[in-house]
């Protein structure tokens, strides 16, 4: 009896350990399935993390909206509802310190603080992980384009993925072009 007891509990285990990366796996592809495309504009930035390899970062010019909820701490959860802007980027609709009853699409994103009647947040989607050697020209191109905007010059921004209280980004993109294929174009 003793024996089955440990072979039930180390079967459990087991399935625990296949079952929940199984489960985020089918999360994060059923937002890329059947999620509303979402494209944010960026500003990044490029550290090196020695467990996870080279990514980007990137912070968002979506990073605050008005009016101020005085009730939030500091890394509460806020809940951002966006929708395409005329402009065809993501902009915020309402920010709310709980989930509302709506069928718009949101993010929850981190509160950081409140300045100027305004809630400043930063949005979960916010690392994007490349091939090493091709990391540090993408941040290079990325942070040109991004200081040297203008009407003419491309817009630098990420294709997020939002399905319920699921965000997925896929891609970063200057102009149409997808970060990977802009540095090997760099590279020929």
């Amino acid at each position: 009896m003793n024996k089955l007891v440990v072979i039930f509990g180390f079967l459990v285990m087991v399935g625990a350990q296949w079952f929940v990366p199984a489960n985020m796996i089918y999360q994060q592809e059923g937002a890329l399935v059947e999620g509303t495309p979402y494209k944010f504009k960026t500003r990044p930035v490029d550290p090196s993390d020695p467990f996870r390899g080279k990514y980007i970062v990137l912070n968002y010019e979506l990073s605050s909206f008005a009016p101020v909820d005085s009730t939030l701490q500091f890394n509460e959860y806020v809940y951002v509802y966006i929708e395409e802007g005329e402009d065809g980027f993501a902009k915020a609709t309402e920010v709310s310190p709980y989930p509302l009853d709506t069928e718009q699409d949101f993010v929850k994103a981190e509160y950081q603080y409140s300045y100027n009647q305004r809630v400043n947040f930063n949005l979960p989607f916010d690392r994007f992980y490349m091939e090493e050697s091709k990391a540090r020209p993408a941040e290079d191109a990325v942070r040109d384009v991004n200081r040297n905007r203008d009407s003419l010059s491309p817009v630098c921004y990420a294709l997020v993925y939002v399905k319920e209280d699921v965000a997925v980004l896929e891609n970063v993109f200057i102009g149409e072009t997808s970060i990977q294929e802009f540095v090997e174009g760099l590279e020929e």
